[in-house]
């Protein structure tokens, strides 16, 4: 099933033993927007497998990501990662906000220009990607925001707070979703 969703990334790590699981779930709603990114990636397609590399079984390197339609009023653009399946509540995989708007193709394990990774579910400020536990494969959402101001929150922000900053302020958003199984 392709999840079309628009949504932050947020939640904790049980550890990799278990795969996403212990989530503190997300509590604030994700915020909307009229205009669409199209968020792709050379290494999937939407509604395919993330390629091993991208997991915690190989490099645990982000995966290449292209954005197009961000606006030219953009002020930043926000990345959010989350496991929507997890066993326990929704898992953050990776959390950046104050990325430059002009900045829309990322080669594997890249950080954007300026950006600011937040604390993810594995309790590192960095991308963490697909671990799920044994089973059905987990869907795995790559949320890309457009801000219409630069975002105030602090270096340790949780994933709610940057929806917080969010709400109000996205002026076009859009997904990629892969699936990964072990």
């Amino acid at each position: 099933m392709h999840r079309r969703l628009v949504i932050v990334a947020a939640a904790a790590a049980v550890g990799l033993a278990s795969g996403c699981g212990d989530g503190g779930g997300t509590s604030v709603p994700a915020p909307s927007a009229a205009r669409r990114i199209t968020v792709t990636s050379s290494a999937f397609s939407e509604g395919g497998t993330v390629p091993r590399r991208y997991t915690c079984d190989g490099e645990d390197v982000s995966p290449p990501l292209d954005l197009s339609g961000v606006p030219d009023t953009a002020a930043e653009l926000v990345v959010l990662v989350e496991d929507p399946d997890a066993p326990h509540g929704t898992f953050v995989h990776w959390l950046m906000w104050g990325i430059d708007p002009h900045d829309t193709h990322w080669a594997a394990g890249e950080v954007p220009k300026r950006a600011t990774q937040g604390r993810n579910g594995f309790k590192k400020n960095a991308y963490g990607g697909p671990c799920p536990p044994k089973g059905k494969p987990h869907h795995y959402v790559f949320s890309v925001y457009a801000t219409d101001k630069a975002l105030t929150v602090s270096a340790d922000a949780t994933a709610d707070d940057v929806r917080r900053s969010l709400s109000g302020h996205t002026a076009a958003s859009g997904t990629l979703t892969g699936r990964y199984g072990r």
